[in-house]
């Protein structure tokens, strides 16, 4: 019997000492359990805390270079990794450039030999190869992540293929989670988190936090790129509406009061800049210098070109009487400033005041108009010329020649740039010469104001809904 209740008190207390070794396994499970827990609770709320931050980072109108800076660092810290670093793909494409890579970041591009070699005697050498170094998009772990679109877990980066080159030495003992930054169909570029092996390694909860916070980033760079070109735009176009004010200022503030002759301009641009101008110059003696120019290309080169050649002629206006000869000199001032792709075609004419004479140059602009009122029929008025900028001035001087006009009361002469003609309807049909010179017939009789009015509108109706393409300048010369 007392064998028995060994027996018993023996199995019972081996049963104690069996559940006192579970309880402890399941309390150091539960312990490593809650552990695991509280470290991926404390990365959530990292990641958290950290888009909460990128979020209000994004509002701020923020430097790019900043913004990079703020997501590598901030991902470093959620993931507690050694460093990290962010690539940005050229506008070609082509290449990866690094924008931020932090203090303690090892590189992650392979590192030639002869750099190995001047490092160990220039300390600054292997920064300066890792922070100066483009990739080509495909190149190296980082071009490889590009390339597939994915993510990628690295547990030794040195392993990875892109290594395996005799003239690339790497040799770091890193882990690395890198990313490839994607907004909208468009690539933006790399971005890369590292972990040195004595340091530990990157779990996959890491990995997973990593990519969800990777593409949060990729779709705060893609706003903060979209909200920086949306500033630089309407900055662009304050600087626009100033520019064309001032090219306002630039056009006839009202009409001239020549005798025996009644005038009026208009100039509509097809851009917030125009290419096309016109002018009124009073002379010396009662004269006065009448102008229209149309500048090939359209925007800010053209303005400005538009801008010389006016200031140009205006001076040279002024000490010659003879368009012909007031254009050579033009011509001759500005070809050293013209590009080969631009050129100004132009009609001048001078209005002698007292007795009504006109005199008129043609630099390869288009043919003015001339209705005769005697005979309701309409003239082109073809003087020989070639336009500014195109010969240094040999060739312009030997064929632009003056035209001396003679004008019967009634009469009206249309000076106009191309864009009259080329307006364009939604079949891409031109309003054409045959239609502006039915117009102008039409509305010759009434005077010059109803000139510029009526083929205003007469375009504007062909065209429809057509966007204008080019800028249309009228001037119209009316003999009393």
């Amino acid at each position: 019997m007392p064998t028995m209740v060994y027996v018993v008190a023996a199995a019972v207390c081996l049963l104690f000492v069996v559940l006192l070794i579970v309880l402890q396994r399941n309390a150091t499970r539960l312990a490593k359990m809650e552990s695991e827990r509280d470290s991926i609770l404390g990365e959530e709320m990292r990641m958290f805390n950290f888009l909460h931050h990128l979020g209000s980072v994004i509002e701020r109108d923020i430097n790019p270079v900043l913004l990079y800076k703020e997501i590598v660092e901030g991902l470093g810290e959620v993931l507690n990794a050694t460093g990290g670093a962010m690539y940005i793909l050229n506008e070609q494409g082509t290449h990866l450039i690094p924008k931020y890579i932090t203090k303690d970041c090892p590189p992650l591009v392979g590192v030639p030999v002869e750099i190995l070699k001047r490092s160990k005697s220039d300390s600054k050498a292997m920064e300066k190869h890792v922070r100066l170094s483009k990739l080509a998009s495909d190149e190296g772990v980082l071009g490889a992540a590009l390339s597939m679109g994915e993510c990628m877990h690295l547990s030794s980066v040195r392993d990875h293929a892109s290594f395996r080159d005799a003239f690339v030495h790497y040799d770091e003992n890193l882990s690395a989670l890198i990313a490839p930054l994607h907004y909208a169909d468009r690539d933006l570029g790399v971005v890369a988190v590292v972990k040195r092996h004595e340091e530990g390694a990157f779990s996959d909860n890491d990995f997973h936090v990593f990519k969800s916070v990777s593409e949060q980033s990729s779709f705060a760079m893609g706003n903060a790129t979209i909200h920086q070109e949306l500033t630089e735009k309407r900055k662009l176009d304050d600087e626009l509406r100033t520019a064309r004010e001032v090219q306002n200022i630039l056009l006839p503030a009202s009409e001239p009061n020549i005798p025996g002759y009644r005038v009026c301009g208009s100039n509509t641009p097809a851009r917030m800049i125009s290419g096309d101008y016109f002018d009124y110059m009073e002379m010396p003696q009662g004269k006065w210098g009448l102008v229209i120019a149309d500048v090939t290309g359209k925007g800010v080169p053209a303005g400005l070109l538009m801008a010389m050649c006016r200031s140009l002629l205006r001076h040279s206006a002024q000490s010659i009487s003879s368009p012909a000869e007031a254009l050579a000199q033009v011509n001759r001032n500005l070809f050293p400033d013209v590009r080969e792709d631009m050129f100004v075609s132009l009609v001048c004419m001078t209005i002698d005041g007292p007795d009504g004479a006109v005199r008129l140059a043609r630099a390869g602009h288009d043919a003015p108009l001339l209705f005769r009122s005697g005979s309701g029929t309409v003239e082109r008025i073809k003087p020989p010329g070639v336009a500014l900028g195109i010969d240094e001035g040999e060739v312009f001087e030997r064929v632009t020649k003056d035209l001396d006009l003679n004008m019967a009361s009634g009469d009206c002469l249309l000076l106009h740039t191309d864009g009259v003609c080329e307006a364009e309807d939604d079949g891409e049909n031109q309003f054409g010469a045959e239609r502006m010179e039915k117009e102008f017939i039409k509305s010759a009789p009434l005077g010059a104001e109803v000139v510029v009015e009526s083929l205003k509108k007469a375009v504007s109706d062909f065209a429809g809904d057509r966007p204008q393409m080019d800028d249309i300048t009228m001037v119209v010369i009316e003999k009393r």
